[in-house]
């Protein structure tokens, strides 16, 4: 008896199927908390590399050493004012692209 070959799918075949097709509820959640536990992980990193503590890094933004805790570990909103206040604190450079249907608007 000859067998099937292994159907392969790509990961957007798989996000489609059990999360819906880009643009539904389900699926912007995903993203949104996949951008932010991306974000929090370089933050970490980062922090990090740079030989800091989360106590430091907080005092040179001007947070507590908790918040430090939690954007590492997106369980907090922040917003883009902030995320450059950590960025600048670690010398690191942030670059923010924004598309809008047809325009591209890239901030650095």
């Amino acid at each position: 008896m000859k067998k099937e070959p292994l159907k392969s799918y790509t990961f957007d075949e798989v996000k489609d199927k059990f999360l819906g097709i880009k643009g539904t509820s389900k699926r912007d959640a995903y993203e949104q908390q996949l951008g932010m536990d991306l974000l929090g992980t370089m933050i970490k990193k980062t922090r990090k590399e740079r030989g800091l503590s989360q106590e430091e890094l907080g005092k040179l933004i001007g947070v507590q050493k908790s918040w430090v805790s939690r954007l590492e570990n997106s369980t907090t909103n922040v917003s883009i004012d902030t995320l450059i206040k950590v960025f600048s604190a670690l010398k690191a450079t942030i670059n923010f692209t924004v598309n809008l249907d047809e325009d591209l608007v890239k901030l650095a």
